[in-house]
């Protein structure tokens, strides 16, 4: 699994990207809110999912872990794959799809290419709760202002061989019983949960 890139941006065009990671250009699939924020030539830090299929492998690139795990928890409902979870992401940001699911909003979610009403109605079925826990998570580590340390620590974890999503329950979970700390303690703490799960 890629689970993040980092590299020059070579080009950009209307649905993807193309990143320069160690000479080799990386495709990626992104939505044009997160295209947006990007310029060729500038170094670009996106966080991917990998799908693959029998005759493709295709990378998508996410401005942040919050829309990369609502792409993931959109495509556990049937008849929602990688394209419609796309689409979703790109007409209503994280927060809107929360709020839509939470609520039980139809109309919104019908605004998405692909979402027919049973498939809303299907949605807010499946994901009513996971969307809740989900954003309790994210809240806590938006909350503690520690975005800049909680990508360095879960990038160093990873960098040691733990699970990208375990590094981010961990990091998360010291980030919220702690409060705002420097890099080497939410670190050295994360480490300690970890250790402790092993």
């Amino acid at each position: 699994m890629i689970s993040r890139v980092r590299g020059k941006v070579l080009s950009i065009g209307l649905d993807h990207l193309v990143v320069e990671v160690g000479g080799v250009g990386l495709l990626i699939t992104a939505t044009p809110a997160t295209l947006a924020t990007l310029r060729t030539g500038a170094e670009a830090i996106l966080e991917t999912t990998l799908v693959v299929r029998e005759d493709s492998l295709t990378l998508f690139g996410f401005a942040d872990a919050e829309a990369r795990e609502l792409f993931g928890l959109l495509q556990t409902v049937s008849g929602i794959g990688p394209r419609i979870a796309m689409a979703t992401l790109a007409v209503l940001d994280p927060a809107q799809l929360r709020a839509a699911l939470a609520e039980g909003s139809i109309a919104v979610l019908t605004q998405v290419p692909g979402i027919g009403r049973k498939g809303a109605e299907r949605l807010i079925i499946e994901l009513r709760d996971k969307v809740g826990a989900l954003a309790a998570v994210t809240a806590g580590s938006v909350a503690t202002g520690n975005g800049a340390v909680r990508g360095s620590v879960v990038e160093a974890l990873t960098g040691l061989g733990f699970p990208a999503k375990q590094a981010e329950q961990a990091v998360d979970g010291v980030l919220a019983e702690n409060g705002t700390s420097d890099t080497s303690t939410v670190l050295r703490r994360a480490l300690a949960t970890l250790g402790n799960k092993r």
